[in-house]
């Protein structure tokens, strides 16, 4: 199965159970955004080895900004196909084979197991491990014994410090008789990383900094930027003044409106243009000039509404 045909697979199980589903960005960070309560942000490539730290980074990046859960799609790694309903991890990004997915969404089945140098791992309920432990007034040891490991690993499981082998895992359950081993939830967003929103934003984007947003500027995306006001938690998509055309414009225009509608997040122009007015394909207009004269984020987002609302 190529890149294409997987893309367009993922694509129809997503829309056929009821996601709203952006159009497909071949040439961006992500390849497609798709909500159902939660937002998801998606990679689909046929060797997941083939992302780099830097794409990594704008994915994680643009993902904590729209609080998306980043995940990649892939065929294969350098070594073998990648295994159903086990997870891998490149970048600190999860990475699954199609299937899984398709379990998740069409069955409601999360994977249990990590794919991880050395092997596979689950991670056990260690509160849960704990409790039924005492109630069968087992010591450390009695259980040790009986899983045939050592009694500081037992410990170790229980307080969360290591993960156990499947088979380690399934010997504690068939002892026990209770599910210990938990599954990964893949539907979340990446933690804060201080390193995720610009330091140093450029002159373009430096205002609404001193506005009170936090600026995620990217390379390979269908917009310029993500701002983040840090109070009331708005996100707005914005295309920054490049001395584009309005041929240009019109183009970028199409992404922004689409992932709007996705992410539930405001887009926006910021233009030197003096022909544009107050919109421009639907999307609302500030002119640089203008950013100058407002003095808050909370004014930045009434005249973003005020200019939508008259679209």
């Amino acid at each position: 199965m190529n890149r294409e045909k997987i893309l367009q697979e993922l694509y129809d199980i997503l829309t056929t159970h009821g996601f709203k589903v952006s159009h497909i960005y071949e040439r961006s960070c992500f390849d497609l955004l798709a909500r159902k309560k939660l937002l998801l942000l998606l990679k689909v490539l046929v060797n997941i080895d083939s992302i780099n730290s830097l794409q990594a980074h704008e994915i994680k990046k643009v993902a904590y900004t729209f609080l998306a859960a980043p995940l990649i799609i892939g065929l294969k790694s350098k070594t073998d196909y990648l295994e159903e309903d086990v997870v891998y991890e490149r970048h600190g990004i999860p990475a699954i084979a199609l299937k899984t997915l398709k379990n998740m969404i069409m069955e409601d089945h999360h994977p249990e197991v990590f794919a991880d140098r050395g092997g596979y791992y689950v991670q056990i309920d260690g509160n849960t491990l704990r409790e039924v432990r005492e109630e069968y007034n087992m010591s450390l040891k009695d259980l040790a014994d009986i899983a045939h490991v050592s009694r500081e690993t037992i410990y170790k499981y229980e307080n969360g410090l290591v993960r156990a082998s499947p088979e380690t895992a399934m010997i504690l359950e068939e002892i026990l008789n209770i599910k210990i081993i938990l599954s990964i939830d893949l539907f979340k967003a990446p933690e804060f990383d201080k390193d995720i929103m610009e330091n140093k934003p450029d002159k373009r984007s430096e205002k609404l900094v001193e506005l009170g947003f936090g600026v995620v500027q990217t390379q390979k995306a269908p917009f310029d930027a993500l701002a983040k006001d840090m109070k009331f938690e708005n996100t707005i998509i914005a295309d920054l003044e490049k001395n584009r055309d309005t041929r240009t414009l019109k183009r970028m225009a199409v992404p922004l409106k689409d992932i709007s509608l996705v992410t539930g997040s405001d887009a926006v122009f910021i233009l030197k243009n003096p022909r544009i007015r107050e919109s421009f394909e639907g999307i609302p207009v500030i002119k640089d000039w203008e950013i100058n004269e407002i003095e808050s984020s909370k004014e930045f987002l009434k005249i973003i509404a005020e200019r939508k609302e008259y679209n």
